[in-house]
């Protein structure tokens, strides 16, 4: 062949024939920039970090020192030409008036009633879930579990009334066994509430309770099944013990939850179950200044359900301490 005719051919691997980012990769600004940036675990740890912080300041506790804000000023929204000060009368209003402690105590105690209510139903299926189903259908039981939770809250609210009505499902099959001669009342009581909030909030205690249930070896339970130990014996001795963690999680994400349920409430509850929130609803429902006094209130319930969960995690973890021992 002439020389002539002889094309020259790039070796591979050289800068022409690498793509976009080859080329970028060994470009020395570049490099000088991912070197300053992932020099250190230090700064690879602060990269990965600020976005979720960014999003808890901005999202979560923002919010929240917001209405604080609003809960220590004379007036808001201030109108013009107005002047407010910081006071303390809308924390006062709340303690010097019995008329909102009935709300304000029938709401936690609904919170823990419905708590337990919702740890008792959901540990059986838990835990046949975790301990009873294959490995390759745990994830399909559990999407099926899901499912209904895809649909918004007031929808599900909705199908409990539909259930619980005089003419709703559970009336029907009572009427048809004979168990009844006429419709029970359900709805609008403290039980059509209760139900409601219980199936909302199911599946904040199912998936901590299936996580730690998953996630205790057998071994335990066959040891002492092979020592004598019976069924409930196990349970008690051994299950349970070693499942705590979950169950004070799942319990505050339930007992933090129903503390501030609004719509459930009013939809599925009566008179005698007015709830906290719903009386929070009514100072910015209503016109004038009384945002900061709703403001307050809402500050009080939440300071109150936080306390509450730590108090409750404390007792968790002083009770898995005296397991260990």
């Amino acid at each position: 062949m002439p020389s002539d005719a002889v094309q020259t051919r790039t070796a591979p691997g050289t800068p022409d024939t690498l793509p976009f980012w080859g080329r970028m990769t060994r470009w020395s600004p570049y490099r000088a920039v991912v070197n300053v940036i992932y020099g250190s675990p230090r700064r690879q740890f602060l990269i990965l970090a600020i976005f979720p912080v960014l999003w808890v300041l901005t999202q979560h506790l923002g919010p929240m020192v917001q209405m604080l804000r609003v809960s220590l000023t004379s007036a808001y929204p201030v109108a013009p030409d107005t002047e407010t000060y910081l006071t303390l009368e809308h924390y006062i209003k709340f303690f010097g008036d019995s008329i909102f402690w009935q709300p304000f105590f029938r709401t936690l105690a609904f919170a823990f009633v419905f708590t337990f209510c919702t740890l008792v139903l959901t540990y059986p299926v838990a835990y046949f879930l975790a301990r009873h189903v294959s490995r390759k259908n745990q994830m399909l039981m559990l999407l099926l579990l899901l499912i209904p939770f895809w649909v918004g809250e007031i929808v599900r609210t909705y199908a409990i009334m539909i259930l619980l009505g005089n003419t709703g499902a559970l009336n029907l099959v009572l009427k048809t066994l004979g168990l009844i001669d006429r419709p029970i009342p359900f709805m609008y009581t403290s039980f059509s509430m209760g139900v409601g909030i219980v199936y909302l909030t199911a599946l904040y205690m199912l998936l901590p309770l299936y996580s730690a249930l998953e996630k205790l070896p057998t071994s335990y339970n066959e040891a002492a099944a092979d020592l004598g130990a019976g069924p409930w014996t196990r349970f008690r001795r051994i299950t349970l013990p070693l499942t705590l963690e979950g169950i004070g999680s799942g319990c505050t994400l339930v007992f933090l939850i129903s503390t501030g349920f609004y719509a459930t409430p009013i939809l599925l509850g009566g008179p005698s179950t007015t709830v906290f929130a719903q009386t929070i609803a009514g100072f910015f429902h209503t016109a004038g200044d009384q945002w900061p006094t709703g403001a307050a209130f809402a500050s009080i319930m939440f300071a109150a359900a936080l306390l509450l969960t730590v108090l409750f995690q404390r007792i968790i973890k002083a009770m898995r301490k005296g397991d260990t021992k």
